[in-house]
């Protein structure tokens, strides 16, 4: 097996604490940086992390024609000049949100033409509900070599859509496509997700005209055309769950600024019933871990539910609780590849389809492992961490996707991480 470039050497058994500011949100910020492509103008989107795959979507918006340029967090964008309306492959097989430029292409300048996108396997996240609601407001779509021409005459129109299942992606590119259309959308069973409300708040800061953002019901009248506009993407749930697993996991104290606390309602529910003590003060959360956690089942659910990009973590975390969870995977069919890394720092952990039952040990232990995509990486990351010895964790390129400099981070609250490269 061919190993990445770069490694992570984490020595566990280390208490964490401390107070760490959370990053603006990954998944917020990714549509409305394509978002900002709907506009003529300069756009400018603060508290953006800088990861990988934000730098993926800069290359996407500059080889378009874009003028994009950086102050730390802050990202200018310019759109009044792009260039070109096809994407190449090998852009969009960086990470799957670049399929997110689709409907605001579309929207504005009526064609759009890419390749089917990459992004962490974890699982079929099919096009089919992005083009069928692109059809469903006039487009004409055609699918030949890998490829997806999308045009339309005489620009989209409103229409009533309703989602087969509520896609997140397929709820944010249809929302931004319905923002030019010509009369009004509605979006029947929607993505619930804080993201999905962040990107109605900046796309009406530009003069957009959507509500209900947050239910399963969106209502978009399209206007003629989007102004320049500032907007301050919302923090990283996913990021700030990380943490207070991360308290838990490792028997620590910290504290985190820079919340919101009403996106954390599930995780904060079931950190809690395993004994985690937690606190919440404004934009603050506190968490204080215990001895041992009690064991807990998981069902990964569509926002408000569980979130399933934080089962793999809180997986880490009930590998070592008292007594046997059940983890119920039903967003992703692929989603528990981190198992068989667990199992080597000696989890126990049996599969049944879509099903983890897991038993509780007293401890794990260093071992050479490998992350398969983000959110397994962070987890893989959280068990070492509380590991005895130390852990090799190879293929972190996927932890860079989603974390800034993590080890930075874990390292200020008293973790020993050591990136490495070989």
């Amino acid at each position: 097996m061919q190993r990445s470039t770069q490694k992570f050497l984490i020595v566990g058994g280390n208490c964490l604490k401390g107070m760490v500011k959370v990053n603006g949100s990954k998944n917020a910020s990714l549509p409305i940086l394509a978002g900002t492509l709907l506009c003529a103008g300069t756009v400018k989107v603060n508290n953006v992390p800088q990861l990988q795959d934000i730098k993926n979507m800069k290359d996407v918006l500059s080889y378009l024609g874009a003028q994009v340029t950086c102050d730390g967090k802050d990202i200018i964008v310019d759109g009044s000049k792009i260039q070109s309306l096809e994407i190449s492959e090998d852009l969009m097989r960086r990470m799957r949100a670049s399929n997110l430029v689709l409907g605001p292409l579309l929207s504005r300048f009526g064609f759009v033409k890419i390749s089917y996108p990459g992004g962490c396997n974890i699982g079929s996240r099919p096009m089919n509900l992005h083009l069928k609601g692109l059809k469903a407001m006039g487009a004409e779509i055609k699918e030949k070599f890998g490829y997806i021409t999308a045009t339309t005459e005489s620009g989209l129109k409103g229409a009533e859509i309703h989602l087969d299942v509520p896609s997140v992606g397929a709820t944010e590119n249809l929302m931004m496509a319905a923002t030019l259309a010509k009369g009004t959308t509605v979006l029947r069973n929607t993505a619930k997700e804080p993201e999905v409300e962040d990107l109605q708040k900046f796309l009406n800061s530009m003069g957009a005209k959507i509500s209900g953002a947050g239910t399963d019901s969106i209502t978009i009248e399209g206007v003629d055309e989007l102004k320049p506009a500032e907007h301050t993407v919302i923090p990283d749930r996913i990021e700030a769950g990380t943490y207070m697993i991360a308290a838990a996991v490792t028997k620590s104290d910290i504290t985190l600024s820079n919340v919101i606390a009403e996106h954390l309602k599930p995780l904060i529910a079931k950190l809690k019933e395993t004994g985690v003590e937690i606190t919440i003060n404004d934009d603050n959360v506190r968490v204080s871990g215990v001895e041992r956690p009690k064991a807990v089942d998981i069902k990964t659910m569509p926002y408000p539910g569980f979130p399933t990009d934080m089962q793999p973590q809180m997986m880490a975390l009930l590998t070592i609780a008292e007594g046997t969870s059940v983890i119920t995977e039903t967003i992703f069919e692929n989603r528990f590849k981190h198992v068989a890394e667990l199992r080597r720092m000696g989890a126990d952990i049996q599969l049944e389809g879509n099903t983890a039952i897991v038993r509780g040990v007293p401890s794990l232990t260093g071992a050479y492992v490998e992350a398969s995509d983000l959110r397994a990486g962070a987890a893989l990351a959280l068990a070492a961490m509380a590991a005895e010895d130390g852990t090799v964790l190879d293929s972190i390129e996927h932890i860079d996707r989603g974390y800034e400099r993590i080890e930075k981070q874990y390292n200020s609250l008293g973790a020993r991480i050591i990136r490495v490269s070989s």
